[in-house]
């Protein structure tokens, strides 16, 4: 072992420590004494830290390092499956998010057809309505102005015009107008027309008679 100081062997210098450390009496000096303990605690020191230099295993080499290893080994892999398995999930989420909004939007544009087409139904359902109204309007005043086989009085009965047989009448068709009141005794016009679509003019105040000529139609 070296001298730090003087790059001897230590052993030389402790030596020559001893031999300066005596007096002409042989007794050390307090001072010198301090010397030769502090040399021997550095000889100590270093011979201690070479040899535990020397003796101390790797700790590399120990079976809990290299458990430890591959247990770090292990939660490393398992964490980059975890984050592999996280993006594929991610990805398809991703994807079916895609598609449910793709859908979604389809289901929105037909509610809005759908919506659209209602609306025309409802509109026709409102034409047809009214067309019907007007056809049913049109059949009551008609019927209302239509009269068959009897006696009616003009004014009171019907309205006073000109109706017209519906069709051709037969050859035992009697049509009379009278006047009202007189029980078919004041005869104002009569007919037997035997065929074709005879006509009268009816007035109020009157009183006008069918017999076997089918309906006839107010014009």
């Amino acid at each position: 072992m070296l001298n730090i100081e003087t790059n001897e062997p230590a052993e030389t210098h402790i030596k020559d420590v001893l031999h300066e450390g005596k007096s002409p009496s042989g007794q050390a000096k307090p001072a010198r004494k301090r010397r030769i303990f502090a040399a021997v605690a550095v000889v100590a020191l270093l011979a201690g830290a070479t040899a535990i230099g020397t003796t101390l295993p790797d700790p590399k080499s120990s079976d809990a390092y290299a458990s430890l290893a591959a247990e770090k080994a292990s939660v490393e892999s398992g964490r980059d499956s975890a984050e592999s398995s996280y993006a594929s999930m991610k990805s398809k989420y991703d994807t079916l998010q895609n598609g449910i909004t793709d859908r979604e939007a389809k289901v929105t544009a037909r509610e809005t057809e759908v919506g659209k087409a209602d609306a025309a139904v409802k509109t026709a359902e409102a034409a047809v309505k009214v067309r019907e109204d007007a056809v049913t309007g049109a059949e009551k005043a008609k019927a209302a102005n239509t009269i068959g086989d009897g006696t009616w009085t003009v004014g009171k009965d019907i309205e006073a015009g000109t109706y017209r047989a519906a069709a051709d009448v037969g050859s035992s068709c009697y049509w009379g107008i009278y006047a009202t009141g007189s029980n078919g005794s004041n005869i104002i016009d009569n007919d037997l027309p035997g065929g074709g679509r005879p006509s009268v003019a009816l007035n109020s105040g009157q009183d006008f008679k069918s017999s076997r000529c089918g309906k006839w139609e107010k014009q």
